[in-house]
């Protein structure tokens, strides 16, 4: 996993930087260079260079996962995505299954990864059905999967139905090398329901938590991405979805302890980062 020879380097200086935030070891006991190495290895390799003042429009794409989720995307459209990503370095293109084999034709070479989304955008699907889906991306050239998590047995109280859930997707996915993210729809739980979601990831293996579809009645905000953080400690990626529109609620939801963002404006937000204004029309995700 470790690609850079600078990842000692990068780890160091981020533990660093968080310690110097927080208020050093003495107020921050419990923190240390593992924590920030399980951040890194969970696709925040940017997290220092962003929280520092000198933070690029790159440094902001490789934070963003550039979506296009609508049914009525076309190979057009796909391609578009592709070409912004490989042009400014997002940290995925994140597309719906069937547009998962073209969208890797499309990055070949680039770096850029295909990111897809599984069981969406409801979670309903039989958890069998979803560790195939998974593995069927995977053999298509996903390298990254966001499974949305069965909402209605959370709900119901069920946790290990939803721990068990999400464990069949993340050993499908881990068992090739991808990543796993883990939606749990944030606008239509209760503050304990988030909670008992981010453990239930937690213990099942995932890589991240992430709040939202993009489908459903509200994305994300900046108290549920702390407490998201809060639960998942230093040990799981964050990733805020839905409902960011620019810079400005990519840099709160950041502070708040994102270390991914899910969005269909990356381009608006990367422009904005480098000081440029963007005229890029918004949307739901």
């Amino acid at each position: 996993m470790h690609q850079n020879g600078n990842y000692e380097q990068l780890v160091e200086q981020i533990t660093d930087l968080v310690l110097e935030k927080l208020g050093g070891y003495d107020q921050s006991p419990t923190f240390c260079s593992a924590d920030v190495q399980r951040i890194v290895d969970a696709g925040a390799s940017r997290i220092g260079s962003v929280l520092g003042d000198t933070s690029t429009a790159r440094d902001w794409a490789s934070l963003i996962d550039h979506t296009l989720l609508k049914p009525e995307a076309s190979e057009a459209d796909i391609r578009k995505l592709c070409e912004e990503a490989a042009q400014f370095g997002f940290a995925s293109v994140c597309v719906n299954p069937g547009w998962v084999k073209k969208a890797s034709e499309f990055l070949k070479g680039s770096g850029v990864p295909v990111c897809t989304v599984i069981g969406f955008p409801l979670g309903a699907t039989l958890s069998d059905v979803k560790a195939y889906e998974a593995r069927r991306a995977i053999f298509n050239g996903a390298r990254e999967v966001d499974m949305v998590i069965n909402i209605g047995a959370l709900k119901s109280g069920d946790v290990c139905a939803v721990e068990d859930d999400i464990r069949a997707v993340a050993e499908a996915a881990h068992e090739n090398g991808v990543l796993c993210k883990v939606i749990i729809e944030t606008a239509l739980l209760t503050d304990d329901e988030k909670i008992r979601a981010c453990i239930a990831s937690k213990n099942a293996g995932a890589d991240f938590v992430k709040t939202s579809t993009g489908f459903s009645k509200g994305g994300a905000t900046v108290e549920d991405i702390a407490l998201m953080r809060r639960t998942v400690g230093s040990s799981l990626g964050v990733k805020a979805s839905g409902g960011v529109k620019g810079i400005d609620d990519a840099r709160a939801m950041f502070e708040a302890g994102a270390t991914r963002i899910g969005a269909s404006v990356g381009v608006k937000i990367a422009q904005e980062a480098g000081g440029l204004k963007s005229n890029r029309v918004v949307g739901a995700y």
